[in-house]
Protein backbone atom coordinates (compact mmCIF):
# COMPACT_ATOMS: atom_id res chain seq x y z
CA UNK A 1 0.00 0.00 0.00
CA UNK A 2 1.09 3.58 -0.60
CA UNK A 3 0.01 6.54 1.49
CA UNK A 4 -1.48 9.58 -0.24
CA UNK A 5 -2.61 12.86 1.31
CA UNK A 6 -5.17 15.51 0.48
CA UNK A 7 -6.66 18.51 2.28
CA UNK A 8 -8.71 16.15 4.48
CA UNK A 9 -5.93 13.81 5.58
CA UNK A 10 -4.21 10.60 4.47
CA UNK A 11 -5.40 7.30 2.98
CA UNK A 12 -3.74 4.02 2.05
CA UNK A 13 -4.01 3.27 -1.65
CA UNK A 14 -3.21 -0.11 -3.24
CA UNK A 15 0.27 -0.07 -4.75
CA UNK A 16 -0.86 -1.29 -8.15
CA UNK A 17 -3.84 1.09 -8.40
CA UNK A 18 -3.69 3.86 -10.99
CA UNK A 19 -6.35 5.83 -9.13
CA UNK A 20 -5.52 7.80 -6.01
CA UNK A 21 -6.88 9.33 -2.84
CA UNK A 22 -9.59 11.46 -4.46
CA UNK A 23 -11.05 8.40 -6.14
CA UNK A 24 -11.00 6.42 -2.91
CA UNK A 25 -12.77 9.25 -1.07
CA UNK A 26 -15.62 8.99 -3.57
CA UNK A 27 -15.90 5.21 -3.18
CA UNK A 28 -16.06 5.61 0.60
CA UNK A 29 -18.43 8.58 0.57
CA UNK A 30 -20.99 7.45 -2.02
CA UNK A 31 -21.94 3.80 -1.38
CA UNK A 32 -25.33 4.46 -2.98
CA UNK A 33 -25.14 1.97 -5.82
CA UNK A 34 -22.75 -0.53 -7.34
CA UNK A 35 -23.32 1.17 -10.69
CA UNK A 36 -20.21 2.99 -11.86
CA UNK A 37 -20.02 6.26 -13.74
CA UNK A 38 -21.02 5.57 -17.33
CA UNK A 39 -18.06 4.34 -19.44
CA UNK A 40 -18.80 6.87 -22.19
CA UNK A 41 -18.48 9.73 -19.72
CA UNK A 42 -15.12 8.42 -18.54
CA UNK A 43 -14.01 7.88 -22.13
CA UNK A 44 -15.05 11.44 -22.99
CA UNK A 45 -13.13 12.83 -20.03
CA UNK A 46 -10.06 10.98 -21.28
CA UNK A 47 -10.57 12.55 -24.72
CA UNK A 48 -10.70 15.99 -23.09
CA UNK A 49 -7.47 15.31 -21.15
CA UNK A 50 -5.77 14.19 -24.34
CA UNK A 51 -6.85 17.27 -26.29
CA UNK A 52 -5.97 19.56 -23.37
CA UNK A 53 -2.44 18.17 -23.13
CA UNK A 54 -1.84 18.89 -26.79
CA UNK A 55 -3.25 22.42 -26.61
CA UNK A 56 -1.48 23.27 -23.36
CA UNK A 57 1.81 22.16 -24.88
CA UNK A 58 1.13 24.40 -27.86
CA UNK A 59 0.41 27.26 -25.46
CA UNK A 60 3.75 26.68 -23.75
CA UNK A 61 2.23 25.99 -20.33
CA UNK A 62 2.91 22.24 -20.37
CA UNK A 63 6.26 20.68 -21.27
CA UNK A 64 6.42 18.50 -24.35
CA UNK A 65 7.58 15.53 -22.27
CA UNK A 66 4.56 15.77 -19.98
CA UNK A 67 2.20 16.28 -22.91
CA UNK A 68 3.60 13.20 -24.67
CA UNK A 69 3.25 11.14 -21.49
CA UNK A 70 -0.34 12.29 -20.92
CA UNK A 71 -1.31 11.64 -24.54
CA UNK A 72 0.31 8.18 -24.45
CA UNK A 73 -1.63 7.33 -21.29
CA UNK A 74 -4.87 8.59 -22.80
CA UNK A 75 -4.33 6.51 -25.91
CA UNK A 76 -3.95 3.39 -23.80
CA UNK A 77 -7.15 4.19 -21.90
CA UNK A 78 -9.08 4.89 -25.10
CA UNK A 79 -8.17 1.37 -26.24
CA UNK A 80 -10.08 0.10 -23.21
CA UNK A 81 -7.05 -0.81 -21.17
CA UNK A 82 -6.96 -0.22 -17.40
CA UNK A 83 -10.71 0.43 -17.36
CA UNK A 84 -10.93 -1.35 -13.99
CA UNK A 85 -9.34 1.73 -12.44
CA UNK A 86 -12.42 3.84 -13.16
CA UNK A 87 -14.31 3.02 -9.98
CA UNK A 88 -16.28 6.10 -8.92
CA UNK A 89 -20.04 5.59 -8.43
CA UNK A 90 -22.59 6.86 -10.94
CA UNK A 91 -24.43 8.78 -8.20
CA UNK A 92 -22.08 11.13 -6.43
CA UNK A 93 -21.95 14.51 -4.74
CA UNK A 94 -19.57 17.21 -5.89
CA UNK A 95 -20.95 18.01 -9.35
CA UNK A 96 -18.81 15.31 -10.97
CA UNK A 97 -15.50 16.22 -9.30
CA UNK A 98 -14.94 12.61 -8.26
CA UNK A 99 -15.28 11.41 -11.86
CA UNK A 100 -12.95 14.12 -13.14
CA UNK A 101 -10.35 13.39 -10.45
CA UNK A 102 -10.60 9.64 -11.05
CA UNK A 103 -9.57 10.29 -14.66
CA UNK A 104 -6.92 12.84 -13.67
CA UNK A 105 -5.31 10.40 -11.23
CA UNK A 106 -5.40 7.43 -13.57
CA UNK A 107 -3.96 9.43 -16.48
CA UNK A 108 -1.21 10.93 -14.30
CA UNK A 109 -0.12 7.61 -12.76
CA UNK A 110 -0.31 5.75 -16.06
CA UNK A 111 1.69 8.49 -17.78
CA UNK A 112 4.43 8.12 -15.16
CA UNK A 113 4.31 4.34 -15.48
CA UNK A 114 4.74 4.59 -19.26
CA UNK A 115 7.48 7.23 -18.97
CA UNK A 116 9.15 6.83 -15.55
CA UNK A 117 11.42 9.80 -16.10
CA UNK A 118 8.44 12.13 -16.36
CA UNK A 119 6.52 13.15 -13.22
CA UNK A 120 2.93 14.09 -14.07
CA UNK A 121 0.61 15.74 -11.55
CA UNK A 122 -3.15 15.01 -11.76
CA UNK A 123 -4.17 18.62 -11.07
CA UNK A 124 -1.30 20.77 -12.27
CA UNK A 125 -0.70 18.84 -15.49
CA UNK A 126 -3.61 16.56 -16.47
CA UNK A 127 -6.27 19.04 -15.30
CA UNK A 128 -4.42 22.13 -16.52
CA UNK A 129 -6.72 24.89 -17.88
CA UNK A 130 -9.72 22.85 -16.78
CA UNK A 131 -12.33 22.55 -14.04
CA UNK A 132 -14.75 19.77 -13.28
CA UNK A 133 -17.41 22.40 -13.95
CA UNK A 134 -16.62 22.55 -17.64
CA UNK A 135 -15.09 19.12 -18.30
CA UNK A 136 -17.81 17.01 -16.66
CA UNK A 137 -20.86 18.52 -18.40
CA UNK A 138 -18.94 18.54 -21.67
CA UNK A 139 -18.06 14.87 -21.23
CA UNK A 140 -21.70 14.11 -20.44
CA UNK A 141 -22.88 15.81 -23.60
CA UNK A 142 -20.23 13.99 -25.60
CA UNK A 143 -21.48 10.68 -24.22
CA UNK A 144 -25.07 11.53 -25.12
CA UNK A 145 -24.00 12.58 -28.61
CA UNK A 146 -22.13 9.29 -29.09
CA UNK A 147 -25.23 7.27 -28.20
CA UNK A 148 -27.67 9.45 -30.15
CA UNK A 149 -27.14 7.94 -33.65
CA UNK A 150 -28.25 4.55 -32.36
CA UNK A 151 -31.47 5.99 -30.96
CA UNK A 152 -32.20 7.95 -34.14
CA UNK A 153 -31.57 4.89 -36.30
CA UNK A 154 -33.87 2.71 -34.20
CA UNK A 155 -36.61 5.33 -34.28
CA UNK A 156 -36.20 5.81 -38.04
CA UNK A 157 -36.71 2.07 -38.53
CA UNK A 158 -40.00 2.21 -36.64
CA UNK A 159 -41.14 5.18 -38.73
CA UNK A 160 -40.36 3.39 -41.99
CA UNK A 161 -41.91 0.12 -40.83
CA UNK A 162 -45.16 1.89 -39.98
CA UNK A 163 -45.20 3.58 -43.38
CA UNK A 164 -44.90 0.17 -45.06
CA UNK A 165 -47.74 -1.18 -42.89
CA UNK A 166 -49.95 1.78 -43.80
CA UNK A 167 -49.45 1.06 -47.51
CA UNK A 168 -50.04 -2.65 -47.11
CA UNK A 169 -53.29 -2.25 -45.20
CA UNK A 170 -54.65 0.92 -46.82
CA UNK A 171 -57.91 -0.86 -47.77
CA UNK A 172 -58.34 -2.96 -44.60
CA UNK A 173 -61.51 -1.46 -43.13
CA UNK A 174 -62.06 -1.51 -39.36
CA UNK A 175 -64.33 -0.06 -36.70
CA UNK A 176 -62.93 3.11 -35.19
CA UNK A 177 -63.27 3.57 -31.46
CA UNK A 178 -63.46 6.61 -29.21
CA UNK A 179 -63.45 6.18 -25.42
CA UNK A 180 -63.34 2.41 -26.13
CA UNK A 181 -66.82 2.56 -27.68
CA UNK A 182 -67.62 1.88 -31.34
CA UNK A 183 -67.13 4.90 -33.60
CA UNK A 184 -67.20 5.50 -37.34
CA UNK A 185 -65.10 3.18 -39.53
CA UNK A 186 -61.59 3.84 -40.75
CA UNK A 187 -58.88 1.68 -42.29
CA UNK A 188 -55.78 0.15 -40.83
CA UNK A 189 -53.89 2.02 -43.53
CA UNK A 190 -54.97 5.27 -41.92
CA UNK A 191 -54.34 3.92 -38.43
CA UNK A 192 -50.77 2.95 -39.23
CA UNK A 193 -50.23 6.21 -41.09
CA UNK A 194 -51.28 8.15 -37.99
CA UNK A 195 -48.70 6.23 -35.97
CA UNK A 196 -46.16 6.94 -38.71
CA UNK A 197 -46.80 10.67 -38.45
CA UNK A 198 -46.62 10.54 -34.64
CA UNK A 199 -43.19 8.92 -34.53
CA UNK A 200 -41.96 11.03 -37.43
CA UNK A 201 -42.58 14.06 -35.20
CA UNK A 202 -40.75 12.32 -32.37
CA UNK A 203 -37.80 11.74 -34.68
CA UNK A 204 -37.65 15.44 -35.50
CA UNK A 205 -37.91 16.43 -31.83
CA UNK A 206 -35.20 14.08 -30.63
CA UNK A 207 -32.87 15.00 -33.48
CA UNK A 208 -33.27 18.73 -32.89
CA UNK A 209 -32.82 18.45 -29.11
CA UNK A 210 -29.79 16.22 -29.71
CA UNK A 211 -28.17 18.86 -31.91
CA UNK A 212 -28.30 21.32 -29.01
CA UNK A 213 -26.22 18.93 -26.89
CA UNK A 214 -23.22 19.88 -29.03
CA UNK A 215 -23.19 23.31 -27.35
CA UNK A 216 -20.63 23.04 -24.51
CA UNK A 217 -18.96 25.22 -21.91
CA UNK A 218 -15.45 23.78 -22.22
CA UNK A 219 -12.96 26.57 -21.62
CA UNK A 220 -15.15 28.27 -19.06
CA UNK A 221 -13.41 26.48 -16.17
CA UNK A 222 -14.93 27.10 -12.71
CA UNK A 223 -17.94 29.35 -13.37
CA UNK A 224 -17.60 30.28 -17.02
CA UNK A 225 -15.15 33.18 -16.74
CA UNK A 226 -12.27 31.02 -17.99
CA UNK A 227 -10.06 31.65 -15.00
CA UNK A 228 -6.67 29.83 -15.17
CA UNK A 229 -7.17 28.96 -18.85
CA UNK A 230 -4.90 30.57 -21.45
CA UNK A 231 -6.27 32.38 -24.47
CA UNK A 232 -4.65 29.75 -26.69
CA UNK A 233 -6.40 26.99 -24.77
CA UNK A 234 -9.80 28.66 -25.02
CA UNK A 235 -9.38 29.21 -28.74
CA UNK A 236 -8.01 25.77 -29.61
CA UNK A 237 -9.43 23.19 -27.18
CA UNK A 238 -12.64 22.49 -29.12
CA UNK A 239 -10.80 22.48 -32.42
CA UNK A 240 -8.47 19.77 -31.12
CA UNK A 241 -11.23 17.83 -29.39
CA UNK A 242 -13.33 17.81 -32.57
CA UNK A 243 -10.35 16.61 -34.57
CA UNK A 244 -10.02 13.67 -32.20
CA UNK A 245 -13.72 12.79 -31.87
CA UNK A 246 -15.63 14.09 -34.94
CA UNK A 247 -18.43 15.27 -32.63
CA UNK A 248 -18.66 18.85 -34.02
CA UNK A 249 -18.90 20.44 -30.59
CA UNK A 250 -19.38 24.21 -30.47
CA UNK A 251 -18.65 26.71 -27.72
CA UNK A 252 -21.65 28.23 -25.98
CA UNK A 253 -22.03 31.94 -26.77
CA UNK A 254 -22.12 32.67 -23.02
CA UNK A 255 -19.97 30.30 -20.98
CA UNK A 256 -21.32 31.56 -17.65
CA UNK A 257 -24.85 30.76 -18.78
CA UNK A 258 -23.80 27.36 -20.10
CA UNK A 259 -21.99 26.50 -16.85
CA UNK A 260 -24.87 27.20 -14.49
CA UNK A 261 -27.96 26.32 -16.54
CA UNK A 262 -29.06 22.83 -17.58
CA UNK A 263 -31.98 23.63 -19.86
CA UNK A 264 -30.43 21.71 -22.76
CA UNK A 265 -30.51 18.55 -20.65
CA UNK A 266 -34.16 19.28 -19.78
CA UNK A 267 -34.97 19.82 -23.46
CA UNK A 268 -33.38 16.54 -24.52
CA UNK A 269 -35.05 14.68 -21.65
CA UNK A 270 -38.42 16.16 -22.62
CA UNK A 271 -37.99 14.97 -26.21
CA UNK A 272 -37.25 11.46 -24.99
CA UNK A 273 -40.16 11.58 -22.54
CA UNK A 274 -42.51 12.57 -25.35
CA UNK A 275 -41.22 9.63 -27.38
CA UNK A 276 -41.76 7.38 -24.36
CA UNK A 277 -45.34 8.59 -23.91
CA UNK A 278 -46.06 7.95 -27.59
CA UNK A 279 -44.45 4.51 -27.49
CA UNK A 280 -46.50 3.58 -24.44
CA UNK A 281 -49.75 4.68 -26.11
CA UNK A 282 -48.82 2.74 -29.24
CA UNK A 283 -47.98 -0.34 -27.17
CA UNK A 284 -51.28 -0.03 -25.30
CA UNK A 285 -53.11 0.02 -28.62
CA UNK A 286 -51.23 -3.01 -29.90
CA UNK A 287 -52.06 -5.01 -26.77
CA UNK A 288 -55.73 -4.07 -26.91
CA UNK A 289 -56.21 -4.62 -30.65
CA UNK A 290 -54.45 -7.99 -30.44
CA UNK A 291 -56.33 -9.12 -27.31
CA UNK A 292 -57.97 -12.51 -27.44
CA UNK A 293 -57.56 -14.65 -29.37
CA UNK A 294 -61.20 -15.64 -28.78
CA UNK A 295 -62.72 -13.23 -26.30
CA UNK A 296 -60.87 -10.01 -27.20
CA UNK A 297 -60.62 -7.57 -30.10
CA UNK A 298 -58.59 -9.96 -32.20
CA UNK A 299 -58.00 -7.46 -34.98
CA UNK A 300 -54.21 -7.70 -34.97
CA UNK A 301 -52.08 -10.81 -34.93
CA UNK A 302 -48.86 -10.17 -33.01
CA UNK A 303 -46.00 -12.63 -33.51
CA UNK A 304 -45.76 -15.22 -30.74
CA UNK A 305 -42.43 -14.80 -28.96
CA UNK A 306 -42.64 -17.03 -25.88
CA UNK A 307 -44.97 -19.11 -23.76
CA UNK A 308 -47.08 -16.78 -21.64
CA UNK A 309 -48.06 -18.76 -18.60
CA UNK A 310 -46.63 -21.28 -16.18
CA UNK A 311 -50.11 -22.71 -15.53
CA UNK A 312 -52.24 -22.06 -18.65
CA UNK A 313 -51.00 -24.19 -21.57
CA UNK A 314 -50.79 -22.47 -24.93
CA UNK A 315 -51.26 -18.98 -23.61
CA UNK A 316 -49.36 -16.31 -25.54
CA UNK A 317 -48.88 -12.80 -24.14
CA UNK A 318 -47.91 -9.53 -25.90
CA UNK A 319 -44.52 -9.46 -24.19
CA UNK A 320 -42.84 -7.04 -26.61
CA UNK A 321 -45.36 -4.20 -26.18
CA UNK A 322 -45.31 -4.94 -22.45
CA UNK A 323 -41.56 -4.43 -22.17
CA UNK A 324 -41.80 -1.25 -24.23
CA UNK A 325 -44.46 0.02 -21.82
CA UNK A 326 -42.08 -0.56 -18.94
CA UNK A 327 -39.21 1.26 -20.64
CA UNK A 328 -41.58 4.16 -21.23
CA UNK A 329 -42.50 4.26 -17.54
CA UNK A 330 -38.80 4.35 -16.67
CA UNK A 331 -38.02 7.15 -19.12
CA UNK A 332 -40.92 9.25 -17.82
CA UNK A 333 -39.52 8.79 -14.32
CA UNK A 334 -36.05 9.75 -15.50
CA UNK A 335 -37.49 12.93 -16.98
CA UNK A 336 -38.87 13.85 -13.57
CA UNK A 337 -35.40 13.30 -12.10
CA UNK A 338 -33.81 15.55 -14.72
CA UNK A 339 -36.46 18.21 -14.17
CA UNK A 340 -35.99 18.28 -10.41
CA UNK A 341 -32.19 18.22 -10.66
CA UNK A 342 -32.11 21.04 -13.20
CA UNK A 343 -34.36 23.34 -11.18
CA UNK A 344 -32.34 22.63 -8.01
CA UNK A 345 -29.22 24.29 -9.39
CA UNK A 346 -28.07 27.35 -7.47
CA UNK A 347 -26.30 30.48 -8.64
CA UNK A 348 -23.19 29.77 -10.76
CA UNK A 349 -23.33 25.95 -10.85
CA UNK A 350 -25.68 23.00 -10.85
CA UNK A 351 -24.27 20.30 -8.57
CA UNK A 352 -26.67 17.60 -9.73
CA UNK A 353 -25.42 16.81 -13.22
CA UNK A 354 -24.28 13.28 -12.21
CA UNK A 355 -27.86 12.13 -11.61
CA UNK A 356 -29.08 13.99 -14.69
CA UNK A 357 -26.54 12.32 -16.93
CA UNK A 358 -27.20 8.91 -15.40
CA UNK A 359 -30.91 9.32 -16.16
CA UNK A 360 -30.39 10.72 -19.67
CA UNK A 361 -27.91 8.07 -20.76
CA UNK A 362 -30.11 5.27 -19.43
CA UNK A 363 -33.18 6.69 -21.18
CA UNK A 364 -31.30 7.07 -24.44
CA UNK A 365 -29.93 3.53 -24.33
CA UNK A 366 -33.12 1.83 -23.16
CA UNK A 367 -35.27 3.64 -25.71
CA UNK A 368 -32.92 2.51 -28.47
CA UNK A 369 -33.09 -1.09 -27.32
CA UNK A 370 -36.86 -0.96 -26.81
CA UNK A 371 -37.39 0.43 -30.30
CA UNK A 372 -35.17 -2.23 -31.79
CA UNK A 373 -37.02 -5.13 -30.19
CA UNK A 374 -40.39 -3.50 -30.95
CA UNK A 375 -39.59 -3.33 -34.67
CA UNK A 376 -37.75 -6.64 -35.02
CA UNK A 377 -39.93 -8.82 -32.80
CA UNK A 378 -43.35 -7.24 -33.18
CA UNK A 379 -44.25 -4.51 -35.67
CA UNK A 380 -42.52 -5.92 -38.74
CA UNK A 381 -44.25 -9.29 -38.32
CA UNK A 382 -47.71 -8.24 -37.15
CA UNK A 383 -50.66 -8.79 -39.48
CA UNK A 384 -54.23 -7.53 -39.67
CA UNK A 385 -57.16 -9.94 -39.39
CA UNK A 386 -58.96 -8.44 -42.38
CA UNK A 387 -62.03 -10.67 -42.29
CA UNK A 388 -62.73 -10.13 -38.61
CA UNK A 389 -62.40 -6.37 -39.04
CA UNK A 390 -64.72 -6.36 -42.06
CA UNK A 391 -67.32 -8.44 -40.21
CA UNK A 392 -67.24 -6.03 -37.27
CA UNK A 393 -67.85 -3.09 -39.60
CA UNK A 394 -70.72 -4.91 -41.31
CA UNK A 395 -72.46 -5.51 -37.97
CA UNK A 396 -71.61 -2.14 -36.41
CA UNK A 397 -74.68 -0.01 -35.75
CA UNK A 398 -72.59 3.13 -35.42
CA UNK A 399 -71.99 3.05 -39.18
CA UNK A 400 -75.43 4.61 -39.35
CA UNK A 401 -73.70 7.90 -38.62
CA UNK A 402 -73.42 8.33 -42.40
CA UNK A 403 -77.24 8.52 -42.52
CA UNK A 404 -77.54 11.62 -40.33
CA UNK A 405 -77.23 14.11 -43.22
CA UNK A 406 -80.13 12.34 -45.00
CA UNK A 407 -82.45 11.12 -42.26
CA UNK A 408 -81.60 13.49 -39.43
CA UNK A 409 -80.04 12.85 -36.02
CA UNK A 410 -83.17 11.59 -34.25
CA UNK A 411 -84.27 9.14 -36.97
CA UNK A 412 -80.71 7.82 -37.21
CA UNK A 413 -80.59 7.39 -33.42
CA UNK A 414 -83.83 5.36 -33.54
CA UNK A 415 -82.36 3.14 -36.26
CA UNK A 416 -79.21 2.50 -34.21
CA UNK A 417 -81.27 1.56 -31.15
CA UNK A 418 -83.39 -0.83 -33.22
CA UNK A 419 -80.30 -2.39 -34.79
CA UNK A 420 -78.76 -3.01 -31.38
CA UNK A 421 -82.01 -4.40 -29.95
CA UNK A 422 -82.79 -6.72 -32.86
CA UNK A 423 -79.18 -7.56 -33.77
CA UNK A 424 -79.77 -6.52 -37.37
CA UNK A 425 -77.36 -4.70 -39.64
CA UNK A 426 -78.26 -1.12 -40.50
CA UNK A 427 -78.44 -1.76 -44.28
CA UNK A 428 -80.95 -4.55 -43.61
CA UNK A 429 -83.20 -2.20 -41.63
CA UNK A 430 -82.98 0.47 -44.32
CA UNK A 431 -83.93 -2.04 -47.00
CA UNK A 432 -86.86 -3.35 -44.98
CA UNK A 433 -88.21 0.07 -44.10
CA UNK A 434 -87.50 1.61 -47.53
CA UNK A 435 -86.11 4.79 -46.01
CA UNK A 436 -83.53 5.22 -48.78
CA UNK A 437 -83.00 3.64 -52.18
CA UNK A 438 -80.93 0.48 -52.30
CA UNK A 439 -78.42 2.17 -54.62
CA UNK A 440 -77.90 5.03 -52.19
CA UNK A 441 -77.55 2.65 -49.25
CA UNK A 442 -74.99 0.63 -51.18
CA UNK A 443 -72.94 3.75 -51.90
CA UNK A 444 -73.17 5.03 -48.34
CA UNK A 445 -72.16 1.72 -46.77
CA UNK A 446 -69.39 0.86 -49.21
CA UNK A 447 -65.87 0.94 -47.76
CA UNK A 448 -65.18 4.18 -49.61
CA UNK A 449 -68.45 5.72 -48.44
CA UNK A 450 -67.76 4.83 -44.81
CA UNK A 451 -64.08 5.78 -44.68
CA UNK A 452 -63.54 8.42 -47.36
CA UNK A 453 -66.62 10.66 -47.47
CA UNK A 454 -66.22 13.54 -49.90
CA UNK A 455 -68.31 16.72 -49.41
CA UNK A 456 -69.27 17.03 -53.08
CA UNK A 457 -70.50 13.42 -53.18
CA UNK A 458 -72.49 13.94 -49.99
CA UNK A 459 -74.24 16.93 -51.54
CA UNK A 460 -75.12 14.92 -54.65
CA UNK A 461 -76.45 12.02 -52.58
CA UNK A 462 -78.50 14.38 -50.45
CA UNK A 463 -80.15 15.73 -53.56
CA UNK A 464 -80.91 12.20 -54.75
CA UNK A 465 -82.34 11.30 -51.34
CA UNK A 466 -84.72 14.25 -51.44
Amino acid sequence: MRIEADCIGKLAVPDDALYGIHTLRAVHNFPITTELMHPLIMQSLVQIKKAAASVNAAAGTLSNDKAHAIIAACNQLLLGRYADNFIVPAIQGGAGTSANMNVNEVVANLAHRLMPAVAVHPNDDVNQSQSTNDTFPTAGKMALCMQLPGLLTALSRLVQTLLVKSQRYQDAIKVGRTQLEDAVPTTYGRTFHAYYQLFKRDLTRVRQAGEHLRIVNLGGTAIGTGINATHTYQQQILVKLNQNTDLDLVAAPDLIDATQNCDLFVEFSAAMKTLAVDLSKFSNDLRLLASGPQAGFGELNLPAQQAGSSIMPGKINPVIPEVVNQVAFEVIGHDTTVTMAAEAGQLELNAFEPIMLRALLASEQHLQQALTTLVDHCVRQLTVNRQRCADQVAHSAITATVLAPYLGYETTTALIKEALTTNQAIPELLHRRRLLSDDLVEQLFSPAGLTQPRPEVIEQLRAVAK
